[in-house]
C-alpha cells in the first residue's frame, strides 16, 4: 500500500463497520453475517496497529479501554434527569389530563407513548457528533462518568450518523438519553453458561446491567451483552427538537436505536388501548418492562407545564400490575401426579401478581422446600415464571413467626397419604408412590374418566383403554379427543365399524355435564356427590380451579383434607396443562342449574333396595333436583330404609328429625 492507502482503507472499514452497526442495532436488520463483520473489525485492528497515528477516538476498535479505573468521577447533568410520577389505571390517566387542561386551557391533546425499559438510565454526550462522555442518572442532578464502560457497548455509536436533514445535530453538543439493558435472550444465555459452570444464576437483567456498568474494569463490561436503547434527544436550542416523536425520528437517523413501538395519540381512550395492547403483548418484547411512559408530545407545551417536586407535569409513567408480591403461606399440600410423583404446593393468601390473582404455587420437591427453608406461616415473595406460572422467590426471614417449624417432608407425606408408601430412587429429586407404574395409572385414569359414573363413554372400556395406551395413542386423558379412525385402525382390536363407533362415542362427550367432568378428572376424595356439590357451588371448571381453600371448605361435606386435595390437584403443572389441552381440543364442561320437584331435598339410603341399585336411586334423585348424601346430617330430608337397615343411621335420623321412608315411598316420590 502507498502512504495514503492505509488511511483510505481504514476510513472505508470504519464506515462499513458503522453502517453494519446501524443496520443491526437501529434497523434490526443485517447487511452481512456477524462472522463477516468480525473479519472486517479484525482487519481494521491490524491496520491501526500498524499505523497507530491513524487511530481516532471514535474508531470501532476503541470500544474497549484496557486500563481499569480507580473510581468513577462525579458529573453534574446539564439538564436534570428527572423521574416521573406513576399512574396505575385509566382514572388516574384522565386525572392527569384534567390537570394539564387546567394549566393549558384550550391546548390540543397529543400524547407520545413509549414502552418503559427496565434498565439503567444513561446519558450520552456527543460533541460535534463524536461520543465524549457517558453519565449515569445518579440522583438526577449528579451522575457518574461511565464513558469507558459504555464505549464497549456496540449499540452505542462512537460517532453520530450523518443523515440528510439531520446534519445540524453533528455540530455542537448533542445529548442522547436512554437505558442500558440486557435483552431477555442474552440474559438467558448468560444464566445457561453460569449453570454449566456451576456458578450462581443472575437474579434479573436490570440488576446485572446496572452492576456491569458500575464495574471499574471496562473489560468486564465488554464481556457482557449490554444494549443501549434511547428515549430522548436534547440540544441547547430546544426548538431543534419540537416534539418527542421528532426526537425519535432524529435518534434513528443519527444511528441510535429507539423503540419502534412508540406512537402518538390524541385521546385518552386511544392511549389506554395502547396500554392494554402492550399489557397483553409485553412479554413478547426483547427487553423487560414494567409499564409505559406517556408524555405531552409538544416539547414547548411540555416545558410550559413545568415541574412539581422532582417530576414533570407533562409526563407520567403508567405501571402495569406488580410482577412480584408478598403473601403468607397458610399450608403446604402434596399433589400426586399421573406418574405417581408427589409435588408439594404452597397455599397462601390470595395475592395479585402480574395482573392475576394467585393463591398457590408449586414447590417442586423436598429439596426445593429445604433450599427455601419455607415454613407454614412464612411471608414469601411470589413471582410469575415466564409471567405465567406462580413461583416462590424467597422467604422474608425477618417476618418469620417465632414458633415456626421446618417442614419434615416425609412426615408430611405420611400425614396426607397414610395409605400410600413413597420412595426416592437414586438421584431422583422427587418422591414417588412406591410401585407406581405410570402406564397402569394412566389406564386406570382413562378408564375411570370414561366410566358410567363419570362421562359414560360407550365402548371405551378396560380392554380398549389398555390397547390404546399400549399402542402409544393415548398419553393423557385429553388424548382420547385427538383420536381418529385411522389411528384406531392401527390397533389389532379394532375394525372399521368398531373404530367409528368409538370415535362417535367420544365426540358425543365433548360437552359433558360439569359434575361428570369434575368426577372424571379423578381428584382424590372427590366422589359423585362432592363433584355435584362443587359444580353447584362454582358452576365452571375455571371458578373451581381458582377457588380458595376457604371457599372449598365452605361447601357442605368438604373439610380440610378434601379441600387440600382439590387445591393440590389444580396446582399440579401437569394437570394445568391437561385442562388447557381439554380446552384447546374444544372439550367444554357445561353446567345446568338443577331444578325439579326434589330441589332442596336431601336423601340418604341405608340397607339394600330390591327394585333398583343404590347408584340408580341416586341418579334418579339427582335427575329431579334432589341431593344424594352418603351419611345422615342435619340437612337430610329423607332416610330411605331398605333391608338390613343400619342402626346408627336410624338413630341419627331420629336425632335430627329426618323423615324415615321405605323403598315404596321412595318410588312414589320418584314417579
Amino acid at each position: 500500500m502507498t502512504a495514503h492507502q492505509p488511511r483510505e482503507r481504514i476510513e472505508k472499514l470504519r464506515e462499513l463497520i458503522n453502517d453494519y452497526r446501524y443496520h443491526y442495532h437501529v434497523l434490526d436488520e443485517s447487511i452481512m453475517s456477524e462472522a463477516a463483520a468480525d473479519s472486517l473489525k479484525h482487519e481494521l485492528s491490524q491496520l491501526e496497529a500498524e499505523h497507530p497515528e491513524l487511530i481516532t477516538p471514535d474508531s470501532p476498535t476503541q470500544r474497549v479501554a484496557g486500563v481499569a479505573l480507580d473510581k468513577f468521577v462525579k458529573v453534574e447533568h446539564q439538564y436534570p434527569m428527572i423521574s416521573l410520577n406513576d399512574v396505575f389505571d385509566q382514572t388516574e390517566v384522565e386525572a392527569w389530563v384534567t390537570r394539564i387542561d387546567k394549566l393549558l386551557p384550550g391546548a390540543s391533546h397529543e400524547f407520545f407513548c413509549d414502552i418503559k425499559m427496565d434498565g439503567l438510565a444513561c446519558s450520552l454526550i456527543y460533541q460535534n457528533g463524536v461520543l465524549v462522555q457517558a453519565v449515569t442518572r445518579g440522583d438526577g442532578r449528579v451522575g457518574e462518568d461511565v464513558t469507558a464502560n459504555v464505549r464497549t457497548i456496540t449499540s452505542v455509536p462512537m460517532r453520530l450518523r450523518s443523515t440528510r436533514g439531520y446534519e445540524h445535530f453533528l455540530t455542537g453538543r448533542t445529548e442522547v438519553r436512554g437505558e442500558i439493558v440486557i435483552l431477555k435472550k442474552d440474559f438467558e444465555a448468560l444464566n445457561v453458561a453460569q449453570a454449566d459452570a456451576g456458578k450462581p444464576l443472575y437474579a434479573n437483567p436490570r440488576n446485572l446491567a446496572a452492576g456491569t456498568i458500575r464495574q471499574l474494569d471496562p473489560e468486564q463490561a465488554a464481556s457482557r451483552p449490554l444494549t443501549y436503547r434511547s428515549y430522548d434527544l436534547l440540544r441547547d436550542d430546544p426548538t431543534e427538537v419540537p416534539t418527542n416523536s421528532y426526537a425519535y425520528e432524529a435518534l434513528r437517523a443519527l444511528g441510535v436505536a429507539a423503540n419502534s413501538e412508540a406512537s402518538v395519540f390524541t385521546t385518552v381512550d386511544d392511549v389506554m388501548t395502547f396500554v392494554k395492547l402492550w399489557d397483553d403483548k409485553r412479554h413478547t418484547l426483547p427487553f423487560n418492562t414494567d409499564g409505559l411512559v406517556i408524555k405531552v408530545n409538544d416539547r414547548k407545551l411540555f416545558t410550559q407545564l413545568g415541574i412539581v417536586g422532582k417530576a414533570p407535569r407533562g409526563a407520567v409513567a403508567y405501571k402495569y400490575a406488580a410482577e412480584e408480591a408478598t403473601t403468607i403461606v397458610k399450608d403446604i399440600v402434596i399433589s400426586i401426579g399421573r406418574t405417581g410423583a408427589a409435588t408439594p404446593v404452597a397455599v397462601f393468601d390470595p395475592v395479585v401478581v402480574a395482573g392475576s390473582t394467585v393463591q398457590h404455587a408449586s414447590l417442586h420437591n423436598a429439596d426445593e422446600i429445604a433450599r427455601l427453608d419455607i415454613r407454614i406461616g412464612d411471608t414469601v415473595i411470589i413471582f410469575k415464571a415466564g409471567d405465567i406460572i406462580p413461583q416462590v422467590k424467597n422467604v422474608v426471614l425477618e417476618l418469620r413467626p417465632k414458633n415456626s417449624k421446618p417442614i419434615d417432608y416425609k412426615q408430611l407425606l405420611t400425614e396426607q397419604y397414610p395409605e400410600l408408601e413413597f420412595e426416592r430412587q437414586g438421584d431422583d429429586v422427587v418422591y414417588r408412590v412406591k410401585g407406581a407404574d405410570s402406564d397402569l395409572m394412566l389406564k386406570r385414569a382413562v378408564e375411570y374418566y370414561a366410566s358410567k359414573g363419570a362421562l359414560d363413554i360407550d365402548t371405551l372400556g378396560e380392554k380398549n383403554v389398555i390397547a390404546l395406551v399400549d399402542a402409544g395413542l393415548v398419553k393423557d386423558l385429553a388424548d382420547i379427543y385427538t383420536l381418529t379412525i385411522d389411528d384406531i385402525l392401527t390397533v389389532d382390536r379394532f375394525a372399521a365399524l368398531s373404530a367409528k363407533k368409538l370415535i362417535d362415542a367420544i365426540s358425543q362427550k365433548k360437552t359433558p355435564p360439569l359434575e361428570k367432568f369434575i368426577l372424571g378428572l379423578g381428584i382424590r376424595h372427590v366422589g359423585t356427590q362432592t363433584a355435584i356439590d362443587l359444580a353447584n357451588k362454582f358452576e365452571s371448571v375455571e371458578k373451581l380451579q381458582n377457588a380458595s381453600i376457604e371457599e372449598l371448605e365452605a361447601v357442605d361435606g368438604i373439610g380440610k383434607v378434601v379441600a387440600e386435595s382439590i387445591i393440590g390437584w389444580f396446582s399440579d403443572e401437569d394437570n394445568e396443562a391437561l385442562l388447557k389441552k381439554f380446552k384447546d381440543l374444544g372439550v367444554t364442561a357445561t353446567y345446568t342449574k338443577k331444578t325439579g320437584a326434589l330441589a332442596g331435598k336431601a336423601f340418604v339410603i341405608t340397607g339394600t333396595l330390591e327394585t333398583m341399585s343404590r347408584d340408580e336411586a341416586a341418579d334418579r334423585i339427582r335427575a329431579k333436583g334432589g341431593t344424594f348424601q352418603s351419611a345422615v346430617a342435619k340437612d337430610t330430608t329423607y332416610l330411605v330404609a331398605g333391608g338390613k337397615v343400619g342402626a346408627s343411621k336410624l338413630q341419627k335420623a331420629k336425632q335430627y328429625g329426618t323423615q324415615i321412608i321405605n323403598e315404596n315411598e321412595l318410588r312414589e316420590i320418584l314417579t
